[in-house]
């Protein structure tokens, strides 16, 4: 970590919902006037779409476990090292993945392929990490080591399927039966990569819902945010001076279910977002400008 240069990064997996984290951290940067760095997890996978297509296949044939949330399927050694660089110097690598042809026009480049490396503008408050890895760790990475404050969105897991199967049919066109497929081939990297990294976080939002979601694989609708709760962990509240008391008066009808849990409406959570966020956010790009003077 580099209190100089801090980095913030939300990690949560596939259908996970870190969109909703997005949309509260453009809302704080835009009323406090702070630059960022925006990296995206994608534009670190190793392979573009066309190649990864290829390398399934091989490795389907060979019997090996390959999937965008393991070691063989991104670049952990350059998303680390590009933490390291930006803690150290406020600059480094970075690139983006092009999803679809509106990015393509914005971009340059097709769909389904990465542009390429740049450094990072100098004169940024903070580095915004959004995607897969953001606290991940393996025998020779730790990325988590270099994030100031590590965000966690991680719902129970039916309501992840769920969400990822509605997504990925209606939003990009994929059939139920592959999407199924997916999630299936991504499970071993799912456990060994993408879950030990909400012990690592700071702060956890896990969106539960109060209905059936018994079986997600023939669920039609995503249950709603005000048909669900959100449990907020954080793993240490003396960190970043958590204020309970106003947090339980401020969002109506929660409650603290732990010592470092509360429990908010699911309809609550953007606003539960900001509140608990954008002090912690200030505080740390506040000391980092005082530090680069």
């Amino acid at each position: 970590m580099s209190k100089k240069f801090p980095i913030i990064a939300v990690t949560g997996s596939s259908g996970a919902g870190t969109s909703t984290v997005k949309t509260a951290m453009q809302h704080i940067l835009r009323r406090d006037g702070f630059k960022a760095a925006i990296v995206e997890g994608d534009s670190f996978h190793r392979f573009d779409r066309k190649e990864m297509k290829a390398e399934l296949a091989a490795a389907a044939k060979e019997g090996r476990n390959l999937s965008h949330f393991g070691p063989e399927g991104n670049l952990f050694e350059d998303l680390e090292s590009l933490f390291r660089e930006y803690g150290e110097t406020g600059s480094g690598k970075r690139r983006y993945y092009v999803h679809n042809d509106e990015e393509a026009e914005l971009h340059g480049t097709a769909p389904g392929t990465f542009t390429d490396w740049q450094d990072i503008p100098e004169g940024a408050d903070l580095l915004f990490y959004e995607g897969l890895h953001g606290g991940v760790k393996t025998d020779t990475v730790n990325v988590a080591q270099h994030v100031d404050l590590l965000v966690g969105v991680v719902p129970i897991i039916n309501l992840e399927w769920i969400q990822k199967l509605h997504r990925d049919t209606s939003e990009r066109g994929h059939d139920r039966e592959v999407v199924t497929d997916t999630i299936l081939r991504r499970m071993p990297d799912y456990v060994n990569h993408i879950v030990p990294q909400f012990s690592q976080t700071d702060i956890n939002f896990q969106r539960v819902p109060t209905v059936d979601t018994s079986n997600p694989f023939i669920a039609r609708d995503v249950p709603s945010l005000d048909e669900s709760m959100t449990v907020i962990r954080f793993r240490n509240p003396q960190k970043f001076g958590v204020d309970f008391p106003y947090l339980l008066t401020t969002l109506h009808e929660s409650h603290m279910s732990r010592r470092n849990t509360i429990v908010t409406p699911g309809g609550k959570m953007g606003m539960a977002l900001e509140l608990i966020l954008q002090p912690i956010i200030e505080r740390l790009v506040m000391e980092g400008r005082e530090l680069r003077q």
